[in-house]
């Protein structure tokens, strides 16, 4: 391991370390997909062991795409628990973006075996452990930015599988973001069922 991945491991564990020190079960969660105009959102819950460290688990957004997937697979071999919820179009549609996303949160830490939840941002959910919301969890925290990593790998893949259903939106390369792509093609072909008719008002 290089010598500033180190540090910054050390800085994603600071949170971590003392929980291990004082075994608390404790989970991190994050979401990815609140932003884009289609396609689901997605939260993942996430309980790592202190050992061993996986030297690449950071922000997902921090990582290239082939970096991600190698992560991902990391985490799901290494991790102690691993919980996928999601929320879809029509969910978001009739709840709102927050609310659906708090939906996904829980179905991700349903059945996790853990009485402390380390969220990123989000308070509130009703889980069966305490919360503690952190801000810019996934940059501070390994086991937020380990959750980060799964749900956004796994809201990208269902966004890859959507392309070859929708072909003309380009999902594959914009993963349901606002791109000028994007607008084109939702202004050219219409909304298809993987759009948030909530999100798409003012481009349709």
């Amino acid at each position: 391991m290089t010598k500033k991945r180190e540090e910054r491991l050390a800085i994603l564990t600071k949170t971590d370390a003392p929980l291990w020190e004082q075994g608390i079960a404790f989970a991190g969660m994050d979401e990815a997909g609140r932003g884009p105009l289609a396609g689901n959102v997605v939260a993942a819950c996430v309980i790592m062991p202190a050992s061993p460290l996986l030297p690449w688990v950071d922000d997902s957004k921090k990582l290239s795409p082939q970096r991600r997937d190698q992560v991902y697979d990391e985490i799901m071999e290494t991790a102690l628990f691993v919980g996928v919820g999601q929320a879809s179009p029509e969910e978001i549609d009739a709840i709102n973006i927050l609310q659906a996303t708090k939906n996904a949160m829980r179905r991700a830490a349903e059945n996790a075996p853990a009485s402390l939840f380390l969220i990123d941002a989000v308070t509130g959910l009703g889980l069966h452990g305490e919360e503690r919301g952190i801000i810019h969890g996934d940059a501070v925290c390994y086991s937020i930015a380990a959750a980060s990593i799964i749900a956004k790998v796994t809201r990208d893949r269902q966004m890859e599988e959507l392309d070859q259903l929708y072909p003309g939106y380009h999902f594959s390369q914009h993963k349901g973001y606002g791109t000028a792509q994007h607008i084109a093609a939702l202004k050219e072909l219409g909304p298809c069922p993987a759009h948030r008719r909530s999100f798409i008002g003012k481009f349709v």
